[in-house]
């Protein structure tokens, strides 16, 4: 197993993020957007020759499975799973073209190059190495590339773990967020995500009477009740929860000890939180709290008609233990006496809080290979406060984990900030870092 990446393995996932990036694959969460099938035409021109099957629920909303099989039928199946989509950008607030997959000063920029397409463009870089070699893998080795993971997967991974389990059923799962080195009081850390919030998205219609906007005096408007609810929501604090992946973060966080113990106390929480440097502070608050973000409103048809109606979409993210129910007394509890002229429904996207075990071979695993790329570093287990697609596997029993390799020039909060925020971008050292890390498993876990 190698401790540093080779020079080519480097350079050729630099080339293949560049052009998945370039494909500007942007997913708005409306069926026609991602065209995905632009990305997947990637990743079939670098393992072609190698078995691949096509998923396609929608039009051009497609998902590539590449599989090399291995020469030891009882070593573990091991997939590797990246999605192929971006979220939307503001293209004046980049200091580069976010679609330009320009590299500069050592660093690949645009939308993807964190979230994920860095780690799908390593693995599928990954993949072509392990098939180039003379003798296959022992273990076989599928790579899964996929449409739809920034709406919730249901033109990607739910809908393929749904009606083509078969196809990709495997022992172990490794996708995003993980691999990243943070320096703690106890020194150098490297996160590996085995956890994962639920996501309980909804829907809230508020009810207005439709009238004449040159009249608006004691007017009941959709909008202006809409606006209370939201304001409401966004003051919503439910209680915190303290688990155990937060108790082992903040024992690791280089903070005064009167913080760390804060952070520990629920009726101190919240105004430590207070204290923390703002990025922290958000990702801290994320991991105690199920949280509510009203994102999306529409309503109103004219500039002279008073609204009837204004749809709000809410952001939610649930905590583990967290269910349905639960969610729909919060919002209740949130919104108050105007509960009743607010109608409740699911969103497109729900699923309970997930997590994977930590006693299995290939997290071991995981541990001697940070250990060996970041010598003296621990593993620390985290709890993604986004939602991934690894939920589909650890739903069906598949141990999944958020991994990758990371080079230590960009701290832990500088890092999360560049998830879905303005000029992301990824150093060439952890392109390698990754590539090599896919490579490394697969090798170790049958040893």
């Amino acid at each position: 197993m190698s401790t540093s990446p080779d020079p080519a393995l480097t350079g050729r996932t630099t080339e293949v993020l560049q052009a998945m990036i370039r494909n500007a694959c942007v997913n708005d969460g409306t069926a026609a957007s991602g065209q995905e099938q632009r990305n997947v035409a990637v990743v079939d021109e670098v393992l072609s020759g190698l078995e691949q099957v096509h998923f396609e629920p929608a039009p051009g909303r497609r998902s590539v499975l590449t599989t090399l099989h291995g020469t030891d039928p009882l070593a573990p199946t091991v997939l590797l799973l990246g999605h192929l989509d971006v979220v939307p950008v503001t293209r004046h607030e980049w200091r580069e073209d976010p679609f330009g997959g320009d590299l500069i000063d050592g660093e690949v920029w645009g939308r993807g190059a964190v979230d994920m397409l860095n780690l799908t463009s390593s693995m599928a870089v990954a993949m072509e190495r392990l098939a180039a070699r003379p003798t296959r893998p022992r273990p076989t080795v599928k790579f899964l590339a996929v449409a739809d993971e920034e709406a919730g997967g249901g033109f990607g991974a739910e809908w393929i773990a749904d009606h083509a389990w078969p196809d990709i059923a495997c022992d172990y799962v490794l996708t995003e967020s993980g691999g990243i080195p943070v320096d703690g009081v106890g020194g150098r850390s490297i996160v590996f995500a085995t956890a994962e919030k639920g996501i309980g998205w909804r829907r809230l219609t508020v009810k207005g009477t439709p009238g004449h906007g040159s009249m608006p005096y004691g007017a009941d408007n959709a909008l202006i009740t809409a606006a209370e609810v939201i304001r409401r929501i966004t003051a919503y604090d439910p209680p915190p929860s303290l688990g155990t992946h937060w108790r082992a973060w903040v024992a690791n966080l280089d903070l005064p000890e009167e913080l760390r113990s804060g952070l520990l106390d629920e009726g101190r929480i919240a105004d430590t939180l207070a204290r923390l440097d703002p990025k922290l502070a958000r990702y801290a608050h994320a991991c105690t709290h199920t949280t509510f973000s009203p994102n999306v409103a529409r309503g109103g048809t004219k500039m002279n008609v008073i609204p009837d109606t204004v749809h709000l979409d809410i952001d939610i993210r649930t905590l583990p233990g967290v269910d349905d129910a639960e969610v729909d007394a919060m919002l209740r509890e949130a919104i108050g006496e105007l509960a009743g002229m607010v109608t409740i429904v699911p969103g497109e996207v729900g699923r309970h809080a997930s997590s994977s075990p930590q006693d299995t071979p290939m997290f071991d695993l995981l541990r001697r290979r940070a250990a060996a790329v970041h010598p003296g570093s621990e593993v620390l287990p985290w709890m993604t406060v986004g939602g991934t697609d690894a939920a589909f596997f650890r739903r069906r029993g598949v141990p999944a984990y958020g991994a990758g390799m990371y080079s230590a020039e960009v701290p832990l909060e500088e890092f999360q900030s560049r998830y879905h925020g303005h000029d992301e971008r990824i150093d060439l050292a952890s392109l390698g870092l990754s590539t090599q890390l896919w490579i490394d498993l697969v090798d170790g876990i049958a040893d």
